[in-house]
């Protein structure tokens, strides 16, 4: 084993214990068959625990390396090249920790954040709870954040190796919100746009969270086309020669009229992009586990077609002019077709990989690969909003 390996596994091993250096060599050995034995150990944990467990190992470079990606997987939106459509969700680095780790995984990009003005602790623990019956999560999270200052200092102190990224088709999102306590949302906003605009390839601009409360006030179409009108114009006076793409990440709970007011602000706006969609509030009859009454967004399986059916409106809204990210129950190449046809660009996902793990990144792209072919696509763009065309 090289040093530089040994050393890492080390250093997990002291900060977590004999199961860290169990799970650690599991990873760095790339075998997805000790992984899987491995995972057991993970879901062990409580869930923050076992998320901030899978964090260390990204941040330490303890994953298996992906391997390259087929040209059929290449989506050229947002202004960028994107290397395949799968990229991760924010919630899982909310901090930017671990970026460098997480691009070995295999996305095509990464989106960090949720990350507020200000340090906030977030909701009281416990806050997130596994549904393992149904393959969910809730989560109540509320914006548990470093603030501005922090993520800034660690995003500056690796802008040379994202640009290297970014060049080769690995963007990087940052997701922004509010301070709980901020009376003023849109300086939030325009805060995270002016300090952290100029490092990130897109921003969004998280009005959807179900946590914070107030927060989906902001969707409404009055206080939307104030914000962004707001958020755009910051965008637009950054100092840096290439401004980053502002998206708005919407509920799946909105109501008819609320997606139509939606799309018609952001047409109007000239906003670059939608993410559809946050997690929902709602309990789906279907739902099993136990834990299905705590209070929070539900993620995972039972928000997949839910998603879908927004992204499917948003597409036909917008006549497929404004470029959607899917997220909202993405575990397999199908799924992720599903959003595509639908009128999703991109994709995102998060919670498969907490009952799947890393080995679900480069599974999801292989079967993607193999349907498009079925499917008669010679590559993802042809795919897109594909449901729509007559």
């Amino acid at each position: 084993m090289a040093a530089p390996l040994r050393g890492r596994l080390r250093a997990l091993a002291a900060a977590l214990g004999g199961c860290g250096l169990l799970l650690g060599s599991a990873l760095a050995a790339g075998d997805e068959r000790l992984y899987a034995a491995a995972m057991p150990a993970l879901r062990a944990l409580p869930p923050e625990a076992a998320h901030g467990l899978a964090l260390r190992f990204a941040a330490l470079g303890l994953l298996p390396p992906a391997r390259p990606d087929g040209p059929a997987l290449e989506v050229r939106v947002l202004g960028h090249r994107f290397c395949n459509p799968v990229g991760l969700a924010a919630g899982f680095d909310k901090h930017g920790e671990a970026m460098d780790g997480l691009y070995k995984m295999g996305f095509g990009f990464v989106e960090i954040g949720t990350v507020t003005p200000k340090p906030q602790e977030g909701n009281p623990r416990p806050r997130v709870f596994r549904l393992e019956e149904d393959e969910a999560v809730i989560n109540r999270y509320g914006f548990n954040s470093h603030g501005h200052a922090a993520v800034e200092r660690r995003l500056r102190a690796r802008q040379d190796a994202q640009l290297r990224l970014t060049r080769v088709g690995m963007p990087l999102g940052i997701n922004l919100g509010k301070n709980k306590s901020s009376t003023d949302a849109a300086a939030d906003y325009v805060a995270g746009v002016q300090t952290l605009g100029p490092l990130a390839d897109y921003l969004v601009v998280n009005v959807s969270s179900p946590n914070t409360p107030g927060l989906r006030d902001l969707q409404g179409k009055a206080q939307l086309q104030d914000l962004l009108t707001k958020v755009l114009a910051a965008r637009d006076a950054l100092p840096c020669a290439h401004k980053p793409a502002v998206l708005v990440k919407i509920s799946p709970d909105l109501t008819t009229q609320d997606k139509q007011d939606i799309a018609s602000v952001v047409c109007e706006l000239g906003v670059d992009g939608l993410i559809v969609s946050n997690t929902t509030v709602s309990r789906p009859s279907s739902l099993q586990s136990r834990q299905r009454s705590e209070p929070g967004g539900l993620s995972g399986k039972p928000l997949r077609e839910l998603s879908t059916q927004t992204i499917r409106d948003m597409y036909s809204l917008t006549r497929g002019q404004v470029p959607i990210i899917g997220v909202g129950g993405v575990s397999s190449g199908q799924d992720a077709l599903e959003k595509i046809r639908a009128g999703a660009s991109l994709v995102q996902m998060y919670t498969a990989l907490v009952y799947h793990g890393p080995p679900v990144v480069r599974a999801v792209k292989q079967e993607l690969e193999e349907l498009l072919k079925e499917q008669g696509f010679r590559n993802v763009m042809e795919a897109v909003g594909a449901d729509h065309q007559s």
